[in-house]
């Protein structure tokens, strides 16, 4: 397997990342310390989580398999903060005061004494991004957290942020976990060609676009029981569009022509983009797990690069992956 740097760290990561979001929602905790155990066995040595995640499980669940195993140097823990974490004011956002108590919480769950990839979840327009590197780089100096990065950011408010750390000698964000997948391409106007001028690593979430590209969804109206757009709603339910199942549905057709099932494909196209560091894998199930494993070995043609960009030309979209961004205006027909 051909190991991956991570932005300008020198860090080597798998080509795939391990994304825990469904990690007692709805994956039981047993088997998914079966999925973290599989998963290091095959050689993935990040695993991305949120201190939001089923409000903190998922964190406390990977504490416990690496406590079990006894493997944690073997693996980099990614954790995100911004969201609400308590019903206080100040329980959530960008600000020194929350960071530096939801660091302590993050490693209080993950039962470790630091955290490799610390993350803010969603940018904040609020306040200065002073205020926000430099309680991170207090975290970073403590040995409290190795690196620093962001998610779902516009390229501006990125770029803006190492432009105030290179002023001011603060730490600097190395990645930048964007949503991306074949039907909405957006990062690749502004994000990718920033990240990869300024050696931003990129760690996309969901590149199989919550299961339309592997036909989960024969109509917008009736989604899949099991499905994130039933079980959770909302913003999820918002991301299934009419056009984008029509996508969908071209694109397994592509998936077996080739030769590949659709939800690899889905994974692979997104790994073998320029830019891309690795994508995040959120399996359900261990099943779910070894039919993703194989795609770190995979190659994709320049054949069914092509026909990917007939479907969805580069840089447009046919779904809103962005639509927990409320900076994102443009909106998708």
């Amino acid at each position: 397997m051909e190991y991956r740097i991570l932005g300008r760290t020198g860090v080597k990561v798998a080509p795939l990342c391990l994304g825990s979001d469904n990690f007692a929602n709805p994956t039981p905790e047993a088997e998914s310390i079966a999925i973290i155990d599989r998963a290091m066995d095959a050689g993935i040595n990040l695993i991305d989580t949120s201190n939001s995640y089923a409000k903190g499980e998922s964190e406390r669940i990977i504490g416990r398999a690496l406590a079990a195993n006894g493997r944690r140097d073997q693996v980099m823990i990614a954790t995100k903060v911004h969201y609400p974490t308590g019903p206080g004011p100040n329980d959530c956002g960008n600000s020194r005061l929350h960071l530096i108590k939801a660091c302590e919480d993050s490693l209080r769950r993950l039962q470790a004494d630091h955290v490799d990839l610390y993350q803010l979840h969603r940018p904040s327009f609020e306040l200065p991004i002073e205020e926000t590197l430099s309680a991170l780089t207090d975290l970073v100096r403590q040995g409290k957290v190795r690196y620093v990065g962001c998610s779902t950011t516009p390229a501006w408010k990125a770029m803006e942020s190492i432009m105030v750390s290179e002023l001011k000698g603060y730490v600097r964000f190395v990645s930048e976990q964007p949503p991306y997948n074949l039907l909405d391409r957006r990062i690749e106007n502004e994000m990718v060609p920033m990240c990869q001028e300024h050696q931003m690593g990129i760690l996309p979430w969901s590149p199989m676009a919550m299961g339309i590209l592997a036909g989960r969804y024969a109509d917008a109206e009736n989604a899949p029981t099991d499905s994130r757009a039933t079980l959770r709603g909302g913003i999820y339910a918002e991301r299934v569009t009419v056009r984008g199942i029509e996508v969908g549905n071209q694109f397994v057709r592509l998936a077996k022509e080739s030769g590949i099932s659709p939800a690899q494909l889905a994974v692979l196209w997104v790994k073998d983009q320029p830019g891309i560091t690795a994508p995040l894998i959120g399996p359900r199930t261990l099943e779910q797990l070894e039919h993703f494993l194989p795609v770190m070995d995979m190659k994709l043609t320049d054949h069914v690069r092509e026909a990917c960009d007939e479907l969805v030309p580069p840089g447009s979209a046919v779904s809103d992956f962005h639509n927990s961004a409320p900076w994102m205006k443009m909106q998708i027909a």
